[in-house]
């Protein structure tokens, strides 16, 4: 196994690599960038600003990382009438009076280091920014990945002994109904409903905390989070119960009409001896080990619409931010960390593989 490890370790580099390569030359060819963000600032703020930015730039050329797009000493829209001067300082601010291989080279250099830079348009380090919206993220992650398997890990069980029952049509027909909502429109019901939008006022609809939350006393603290959690976490859950559902019931079918569980039932076992001392451990192989993927896919993706609606500040909400600025640093910062940590994250899902079902050995495929 560990040579396995070290295998998928090494193949983690050219992989990174491509993705960052593909998506470096994505944002060439797109439309806009951060030189001609500040070129439109500038001509709608009027000649007096341009004056003042005139004589300020070269102070915070400084501060700049040679990170992307769009560069290089050609005709920017929204540059004309300005001076020739000033637009090649705005270049060498952002870092785009490079060209573009040594623009990427410079910056994975500092990206092996863990150097992420600073954000063109909040001059703070893409790595603080990161870290201030990650307790966010994290929360919406983690308690929406736990919730949807401790419901649908026991219902799929359910499930799977009552097959053709009543309960399992009427689970089933729910779970595909509940799977047709969309999340942001189901968190914009929950608002209207329960935050004060229409008829009571049960939860917030704001932040994480309470703004007199470090005031609060610990058992206070903890539910005063869970209230503001409440919500969004309902909201993001309400499709995510079918999959995993259907996966572990049908897991547990394939399992019990096996050979060894006949066996076991003729030996005169209790049905729950059956099912939890010999078929959980086989039916469960898929499910538990997806639960790294999952989390990652839960904490990253998706949960942009619910961090609007709820006015949670999260890494759903900066990267969205980044992309509408072009802000290139949190953009290519963000997916370098988590491009890593998603590899990671894989890796730790094939060695739970392993963990559950010791007969799996993925030396032995070669």
């Amino acid at each position: 196994m560990l040579s396995y490890v070290l295998r998928r370790l090494m193949l983690m580099v050219p992989t990174l690599l491509g993705i960052m390569v593909l998506n470096f030359a994505i944002i060439q060819a797109a439309p806009g960038g951060p030189v001609e963000q500040m070129l439109s600032q500038i001509q709608g703020t009027g000649s007096n600003a341009t004056d003042r930015f005139s004589g300020n730039v070269s102070d915070t050329s400084a501060r700049t990382q040679a990170d992307t797009s769009g560069g290089g000493a050609g005709t920017y829209r929204g540059a004309r009438g300005l001076p020739k001067e000033l637009i090649e300082r705005i270049e060498k601010m952002y870092g785009f009076d490079k060209p573009v291989h040594e623009r990427f080279f410079l910056m994975m250099k500092n990206y092996l280091v863990f150097d992420f830079g600073e954000s063109f348009f909040r001059n703070r380090r893409v790595v603080d920014l990161v870290i201030e919206k990650m307790p966010v993220s994290i929360s919406l992650g983690l308690w929406t990945t736990l919730l949807v398997y401790l419901v649908s890990i026991p219902l799929g069980i359910r499930k799977a002994v009552r097959d053709g029952s009543r309960f399992d049509l009427a689970t089933s027909s729910t779970l595909i109904v509940l799977n047709a909502i969309p999340a942001f429109l189901f968190a914009l019901l929950l608002v209207v409903l329960f935050a004060g939008g229409s008829y009571v006022k049960w939860f917030p609809l704001r932040g994480l905390v309470s703004e007199d939350w470090h005031q609060l006393g610990p058992v206070d603290k903890v539910l005063d989070y869970f209230w503001h959690m409440a919500l969004p976490i309902l909201a993001m859950t309400i499709g995510g119960f079918t999959t995993l559902t259907f996966l572990t019931k049908n897991s547990f079918l394939e399992e019990i009409n096996k050979q060894y569980v006949i066996t076991a039932r003729a030996k005169g076992l209790v049905e729950s001896r059956v099912l939890y001392g010999h078929v959980f451990r086989n039916a469960m192989l898929i499910p538990i080990s997806g639960f790294p993927a999952a989390l990652i896919g839960v904490l990253f993706t998706g949960s942009m619409l619910i961090e609007v609606i709820f006015s949670l500040d999260g890494i759903g909400l900066l990267g969205f931010e980044a992309a509408l600025n072009r802000d290139y640093p949190v953009m290519f910062g963000t997916l370098y960390f988590f491009g890593l940590l998603g590899l990671l994250i894989g890796l730790l899902g094939d060695v739970l593989y392993t963990i559950i079902d010791p007969r799996i050995d993925f030396e032995a495929r070669a």
